[in-house]
């Protein structure tokens, strides 16, 4: 279960280049590619470089989430910040970045939240607690599901083999 407010409500078609703009790409480590999330939006921008987005917030958007190239710093700089992505739906390419890093993300095909909103993810549901209205969550199969939870492809990957090696043993 997790609860938060929605800190930026996004239409459909939000492309990587939104996200993290292709002038940054020179910058790839996960550990500095946060600085430059949503760098053209300068307000969102600085409010997240300054610490004044609590860990758990949440994005909210519309259809086609992270649309447009392949570039896994738009998933990672999202993940620096501890915010889960609440979408209708994500474009394929960054689905899979998202779980290779361990974004955590929602595929939630009925949102309805704005800015400010109060949301809370239980039951396979996302409530909006300003509302009173839930929505149903569109589950990732469990493999998937098991490398978000892990953090991503690299630790889950780590843990297998931890897991593999003492059953060896």
């Amino acid at each position: 279960m997790s609860k938060g407010k929605v800190v930026l409500k996004l239409a459909n078609d939000i492309s990587t280049d939104i996200i993290y703009p292709g002038r940054f790409m020179a910058t790839v480590l996960p550990t500095e590619t946060p600085q430059f999330a949503f760098a053209d939006d300068k307000a969102f921008n600085q409010l997240l470089n300054e610490g004044g987005v609590p860990a758990g917030s949440f994005i909210v958007a519309g259809d086609n989430f992270g649309c447009g190239s392949s570039r896994e710093q738009a998933a990672s700089c999202i993940k620096g910040y501890d915010i889960t992505v609440v979408a209708r739906n994500f474009a394929r390419i960054f689905l899979q970045n998202s779980i290779n890093v361990g974004l955590q993300m929602i595929i939630c095909p009925d949102i309805n939240a704005a800015e400010g909103d109060e949301l809370e993810v239980r039951e396979n549901k996302v409530w909006n607690l300003a509302s009173g209205e839930s929505f149903d969550i569109q589950p990732l199969p469990a493999a998937r599901q098991a490398i978000i939870d892990a953090g991503g492809l690299i630790p889950y990957t780590r843990k297998l083999m931890l897991e593999r090696a003492g059953q060896a043993l």
